[in-house]
């Protein structure tokens, strides 16, 4: 009944036109008053650092202007932004400027969200774009030599899984020769040696394994750079060191300097407990930027690359860092910052002047972010006596009484909530006046490797719990409501939510899934073949019996007739990881028990919605279903 008012209301005032790359089905159209509402809140733009120029004080950002995510050069902090790419699918990864000559821009950037990445080069003079890669492999990033004019990259074009090595010159395509061929699908390069000869490459065999191999950049040959496999990440100080980070010594992953002759490993950050999240090295190999995951705030460190000694910063604004890169022949450091109340915008630290530059004032759709609401770190006992976080956003104070609730789980399962800019989703806050509140649960990175650990194999249901205790604690909790919550998860927060609307139907209002596996045994039969190994070393591998038998039981689609509250799901028809079949089981299954269900397939999408269109009426549905089930 309330279904059909909701629908006849639109039908009276008038409603957007989905795009035609969407399939709906079940879900009642979308008011224009509605879209024109929340428009404001999805103006906003964010910019992230990607490269600095080789030949001066300029850089690469990416943001959105258009339906996606594209390049843009910057000349000087505050200057206008000029686009210099041009695409229906987003740039935003594998972006480096030629060294030397910063004649060559190299990105990645796929189709349609199919996970198959291609090296594009784009010509710095005439801003000409080519197709360096086959068109058809995955690659990973293309990393420069220092002289310039050929890079190194990972593709599984051989067979579709084994990540070879190749070298090529981008502005000669047909150069392209296989250096090494290896076993595995996570071989990734990282660095070439000061003189060029040898190329340091990461193996990654699971979430907390790395291996660290040098090769040969004429023979192929291959030796290890350091024994173990906790090491992940590297730079050359030069011929004979290296920095990267290594879990071997403690719960968290520190930076490490390794002498590649004797292996020997001097610890550079102990005395900062917490996880080294990204490093850079400046040029001269004499300071070495660090970020670190404090309690999920990103925090900036410079530290001298040979003693660890840490250099005084500069004050900076508040939030977290992302994205640090240093100018090369500079002692200036470039990197993004966010928080809760600014989306990420692009700042320097110049050491030798000792001042901050802001380079980006991305827009925020007209709205003072000022009163957006800061996130409280919240804790809760687990089945266990385990302490479980998360981070707790209430609504404004105008906003009385008991608040319903929308829970997020992150995908991953590795992942980490932080208390980042919220952007679209203040509106659900706002306006709305919802609490959102997004838990790390065991598994969880930040926490140390034994955390991370926790919920493997057959300790997969214990995360479930942890879900459970949460809901408890929401109970205990005088400003929220525990009998209106929602909850929603993308890709494995999706599966943990499906897993909750079976398991805790009585307790939640609805379940929001996006691109979330529905049996961990037919996801890993059927996820891209360059991901199968990593995720079996998660979840366990489905072709032991004793694990098969385990993972059909706790399957969400295996218990779809529990489900029995609202249903949202959302799934991208060419994504790789979750194929399009693993979603329509659950939709299958959940639609025969009579559940409510809004199913939205979209045609020209993968592993998530990217493009504009789709993801802004992506989140239009949700606020209706969110209006319907949690505020009615």
């Amino acid at each position: 009944m309330k279904l059909a008012l909701l629908v006849l209301a639109a039908l009276l005032e008038g409603n957007l036109t989905p795009p035609d790359s969407l399939t709906i089905q079940g879900a009642p159209p979308v008011p224009a008053e509605l879209a024109a509402t929340i428009g404001r809140y999805q103006n906003a733009r964010a910019a992230d650092l990607q490269a600095w120029s080789p030949k001066g004080r300029e850089m690469l950002i990416v943001t959105r202007f258009g339906e996606t995510v594209q390049i843009h050069r910057l000349r000087a902090p505050g200057s206008d932004r000029r686009q210099i790419t041009f695409s229906d699918d987003s740039v935003g990864s594998g972006i480096s400027w030629e060294p030397g000559s910063g004649e060559s821009i190299l990105f990645l950037k796929d189709t349609d969200g199919d996970g198959n990445d291609q090296i594009y080069r784009l010509d710095a003079r005439t801003e000409t774009t080519t197709l360096v890669t086959d068109g058809r492999s995955r690659n990973s990033a293309g990393v420069w030599a220092h002289g310039g004019r050929r890079i190194v990259y990972s593709s599984n074009r051989r067979n579709g899984t084994d990540s070879d090595l190749y070298l090529v010159e981008p502005a000669r395509p047909s150069s392209d020769r296989l250096l090494a061929q290896v076993e595995g699908a996570l071989w990734t390069p990282l660095a070439w040696s000061p003189d060029d000869k040898r190329i340091l490459v990461q193996q990654r065999t699971s979430v907390s394994e790395t291996a660290l191999w040098l090769f040969d950049a004429a023979t192929g040959a291959r030796t290890a750079a350091v024994s173990g496999t906790s090491y992940a990440g590297g730079k050359f100080i030069d011929e004979n060191t290296i920095v990267t980070t290594s879990a071997a010594s403690s719960e968290f992953r520190e930076l490490v300097r390794v002498d590649l002759r004797t292996g020997a490993a001097t610890r550079l950050t102990q005395k900062i407990p917490w996880d080294v999240l990204e490093f850079d090295l400046s040029s001269d190999g004499r300071w070495v930027a660090v970020v670190t995951n404090e309690a999920g705030l990103y925090t900036l460190h410079v530290l001298n690359a040979l003693t660890g000694k840490e250099r005084r910063l500069p004050r900076i604004p508040a939030g977290y860092v992302i994205g640090i890169h240093w100018r090369p022949g500079s002692q200036e450091l470039g990197f993004g910052m966010d928080s809760a109340r600014s989306n990420t915008d692009v700042f320097s630290v110049d050491f030798a002047s000792n001042t901050v530059s802001r380079w980006t004032y991305s827009e925020t759709g007209g709205i003072d972010t000022s009163s957006f609401t800061e996130p409280e770190l919240v804790h809760w006992p687990s089945f266990d006596r385990r302490e479980i976080s998360g981070f707790l956003y209430r609504p404004p104070a105008r906003f009385t009484g008991k608040r319903p609730v929308l829970i997020f789980i992150h995908g991953g399962p590795e992942n980490q909530w932080t208390p980042y800019h919220l952007g679209s989703w203040n509106y659900v806050l706002d306006p709305m006046g919802v609490a959102l509140l997004y838990p790390n649960i065991r598994g969880s990175s930040g926490f140390g490797k034994s955390f991370l650990e926790l919920d493997n194999g057959l300790h997969r249901e214990d995360a479930l719990r942890d879900l459970g205790a949460l809901l408890d604690w929401i109970a205990t909790r005088p400003d929220l409501d525990a009998d209106r919550v929602i909850v929603s998860g993308f890709s494995y927060g999706g599966y943990m939510t499906l897993s909750v609307a079976a398991a805790y139907a009585d307790r939640i209002r609805g379940a929001i899934d996006t691109v979330g596996p529905t049996n961990l045994v037919t996801f890993l039969e059927t996820t891209a073949a360059y991901r199968r190994d990593l995720r079996r070393t998660e979840y366990g591998d489905e072709r032991d019996p004793t694990v098969r038998s385990f993972l059909e039981r706790i399957a969400p689609v295996n218990q779809s007739e529990k489900i029995k509250k609202p249903l949202l799901v959302f799934q991208g028809a060419n994504d790789p990881a979750v194929p399009r079949a693993e979603t329509e089981r659950i939709v299958e299954a959940v639609r025969k028990n009579g559940t409510p269900l809004w199913y939205v397939l979209a045609s020209d999408e993968g592993h998530g919605f990217r493009k504009r269109r789709n993801s802004d009426y992506q989140f239009y549905l949700t606020v209706l279903f969110l209006r319907e089930c949690l505020l009615r």
